[in-house]
């Protein structure tokens, strides 16, 4: 399976904090959502993937080294509210661009605005937050790039602009030629759309795993606090103490379903899984 990025043993070291030898690989023609709490290593982890802090390990973007001059033509990027002057209105920044970018088209820049309903008239200040990310992402889709990298993008947007934007990414991805990393704290958008999931806790990676795979194999256990005692240590990941007992992340719920007969298992979802990690006791 191809892939259009591939992180290995990225590692950064701050005073108080580790980026610790994160590793992932993104296919073509995929989502990754990269997920993980407020100071956890995402935006971290997407600076060092594109070479805007030093970092040890390495990164390929579409088979290159993310050194590589070549790299900047190939990747779409959107790192927060704005990257552009609040000044600026959208044929400005297309006349930017086109001095940046030797892939820009200015057609193709006005066909997203178009289909974005982002007004060509307004500077950016008199946009929405909603409208300026969209216009982020069609700026950065206009030079027509392999990878589209964003990191918090669908933040503070309401759930029709955030479903707007997520339609964007599944229509990019749809010819199987492009992928997208998109950092999010909304698990629930990625659910719907990401095919892959990576989970930075702590500045290391928890788990990185198809999200259907995720999905069907992780669930919760439920038992009497006096049951918790004939949990093998072995098949618990992480666990919470809860009023009416204990609550247990697990792997293998098929499995896991035979061997406790006597207790419940649960369905779980990437907020759940977060929650174990940052509140329970890990193993």
């Amino acid at each position: 399976m191809n892939a259009l990025l591939e992180a290995k043993e990225v590692t950064k070291r701050y005073e108080g904090f580790t980026l610790d030898k994160v590793s992932f690989s993104l296919p073509t023609g995929s989502i990754m959502g990269l997920i993980g709490e407020n100071g956890a290593g995402k935006t971290t982890t997407i600076k060092a993937i594109l070479g805007l802090i030093s970092s040890e390990g390495s990164v390929k973007i579409c088979g290159l080294d993310k050194n590589d001059k070549e790299v900047k033509k190939k990747i779409g990027v959107v790192l927060d509210d704005c990257n552009f002057y609040y000044t600026l209105k959208p044929a400005e920044i297309s006349k930017i661009l086109d001095s940046i970018h030797p892939m820009w088209d200015d057609i193709l820049f006005k066909k997203y605005l178009h289909d974005f309903r982002v007004p060509e008239n307004k500077t950016i200040k008199e946009m929405s937050r909603g409208m300026r990310v969209k216009l982020n992402i069609a700026a950065a889709l206009a030079h027509k790039p392999d990878l589209l990298i964003l990191d918090e993008s669908t933040s503070g947007l309401d759930p029709v602009s955030r479903d707007e934007i997520l339609d964007i990414f599944l229509d990019f991805v749809q010819d199987e030629n492009h992928s997208i990393l998109v950092s999010s704290h909304i698990t629930s958008d990625l659910e719907k759309v990401a095919d892959y999931i990576t989970y930075i806790h702590n500045g290391k990676v928890v788990l990185s795993e198809s999200k259907d795979d995720i999905l069907y194999n992780y669930g919760i256990l439920k038992c009497r606090n006096d049951q918790f005692e004939k949990v093998d240590e072995e098949d618990m990941i992480a666990y919470m103490k809860k009023e009416y007992g204990m609550q247990i992340l697990i792997k293998n719920k098929e499995k896991i379903k035979y061997k406790y007969k006597d207790m419940v298992i649960d369905d779980i979802n990437l907020e759940d899984i977060m929650l174990f990690y940052v509140r329970g006791e890990v193993l």
